[in-house]
């Protein structure tokens, strides 16, 4: 089976999180955290720099990793590295995503996430405020 490592970026601010609706591919229209593939020779943290500058036009600070968490779609293996981050600079400019919303811990349930985002979802509900 194909395996895939992508970084996300779980932005907050005022105890909302950064979601967005993808815009293409086989899974048009389900929301996940933004992020992407991690090139040959970029660390975890300059890929995710790097792909939040591409897909959002911002800049981030890394503020600290959550978690990593594996899952198994039908056609590759997804493993997913999150990080709390901010915004350091910039308006955020949906490029590749169709929506986007901030959700607080009690609106996280409201949209249909990526099964991979799942994990992520029950990390950010248990962190304490």
């Amino acid at each position: 089976m194909k395996k895939i490592e992508v970084v996300a970026a779980i932005l907050h601010r005022d105890g909302a999180y950064f979601a967005t609706q993808r815009g293409y591919g086989e899974f048009e229209g389900m929301w996940e955290f933004p992020g992407g593939k991690i090139e040959s020779g970029e660390s975890r943290e300059v890929a995710l720099k790097r792909e939040i500058r591409e897909e959002l036009g911002i800049d981030i600070t890394i503020d600290k990793f959550l978690c990593t968490t594996d899952y198994d779609y039908p056609s590759f293996h997804l493993t997913m590295h999150c990080y709390l981050c901010s915004v350091a600079s910039g308006e955020i400019e949906l490029r590749e995503h169709m929506s986007a919303r901030w959700l607080t811990k009690e609106s996280l349930d409201s949209v249909e996430w990526l099964p991979a985002d799942m994990d992520v979802i029950k990390q950010l509900k248990s962190i304490k405020s």
